[in-house]
């Protein structure tokens, strides 16, 4: 958007504004062009037809409204979308019985985090009745909470590494002789030592000696698979309800090429960060910077483990997707996730 734009944002009042706001609103419920009779009937309108038809002509000329065919009503163009929700007089809240859900969604989640966040994304599709998409953090960089030996058999244990993003890695361990309880334990207590704070990334390939066989033996074990696991990837995206989206377009080529997005997971990555790295909550038609999701919207958020983002989650529809809803949901979920992922409440 240019500055001139941001300038007819900024200076959009009075009963022009009113109007816009009127003509967003009902086109997002009806998918139909509205018409000037229409928007005179909607709440705070108190001005006649004629009035409002006027009012609909400037904003068409300035950009903030489009007729799509003779004698039709007219709907939002992005500028128009643009206003709408840069204008949004308080912050979205979630009805009761949707804030209810979010919160039993939490109290019982449970698991490994790659379960929770391909749920979290259907979560966001059921709340919006869209395409929720969930990308989950990265390894480069994150931190080891804690490491954990724990017996399975005399002979066998169970490497537990709780990343600060909330990642479980569990390697199991032949140990290939029997070692009591007490050397698992000193094991244990020895490897947090050395590993807890450290990045995943940058395992020692070595620690100090305890002095004690079994220590030290199942000590380098740990370290050795811990070495030999590969522990780069890209960031996993969870993408729940893709057919949401897919049914608001009556073109089959725009589905199509929504839907071949979304399967893209390196695109889908890169554009949800790019939207937050610009400093946007909503990006609408064009603003995706993606020409497959012209005709689209996404609403994102940040996640945080100990106050650092980890991973981002998204709403994707159309561009007359209901926004207020969109950003409560995305704003609930995502603070709702990362206390999930902090602490665990």
């Amino acid at each position: 958007m240019s500055d001139s734009e941001f300038d007819d944002v900024a200076t959009l009042g009075g009963r022009k504004a009113s109007i816009l706001r009127a003509v967003v609103k009902t086109y997002i419920e009806t998918a139909e062009p509205v018409g000037s009779g229409r928007v005179a009937r909607a709440p705070g309108i108190e001005v006649s037809p004629a009035t409002v038809r006027n009012e609909m002509v400037k904003l068409e000329e300035d950009g903030y409204l489009e007729q799509p065919h003779t004698s039709a009503g007219r709907i939002p163009t992005e500028k128009g979308y643009r206003y709408f929700v840069d204008a949004l007089e308080a912050e979205p809240s979630l009805g009761s019985g949707q804030a209810q859900v979010v919160r039993e969604f939490f109290d019982t989640a449970h698991g490994e985090i790659e379960g929770m966040l391909e749920s979290t994304s259907r979560l966001l599709a059921d709340l919006t009745e869209w395409t929720g998409v969930v990308v989950g953090p990265g390894n480069d960089d994150v931190v080891i909470r804690s490491a954990q030996v724990v017996s399975l058999a005399q002979s066998t244990s169970l490497l537990v590494v709780v990343l600060a993003d909330g990642r479980v890695e569990k390697h199991t361990l032949d140990l290939g002789r029997d070692v009591s309880d007490t050397r698992v334990g000193a094991a244990t207590a020895h490897l947090a030592a050395h590993l807890t704070g450290v990045a995943r990334d940058r395992v020692p390939a070595d620690v100090v000696s305890t002095g004690d066989a079994d220590t030290d033996h199942i000590t380098r074990l740990a370290l050795d698979e811990l070495q030999a696991t590969p522990h780069h990837r890209s960031d996993p995206v969870f993408v729940g309800g893709a057919s949401h989206v897919a049914a608001a377009f009556d073109a089959i080529d725009t589905v199509q090429r929504v839907l071949a997005t979304l399967e893209e997971q390196f695109v889908v990555v890169t554009l949800l960060r790019d939207v937050l790295d610009r400093g946007l909550h909503v990006a609408i038609g064009s603003e995706t910077g993606l020409e497959p999701l012209a005709e689209c919207s996404l609403v994102v958020a940040p996640y945080r483990v100990e106050g650092e983002p980890v991973g981002s989650i998204g709403v994707l529809g159309p561009t007359r997707m209901n926004y207020p809803q969109a950003l409560a949901a995305v704003a609930v979920v995502s603070n709702r996730l990362s206390r999930r992922l902090g602490d665990g409440t």
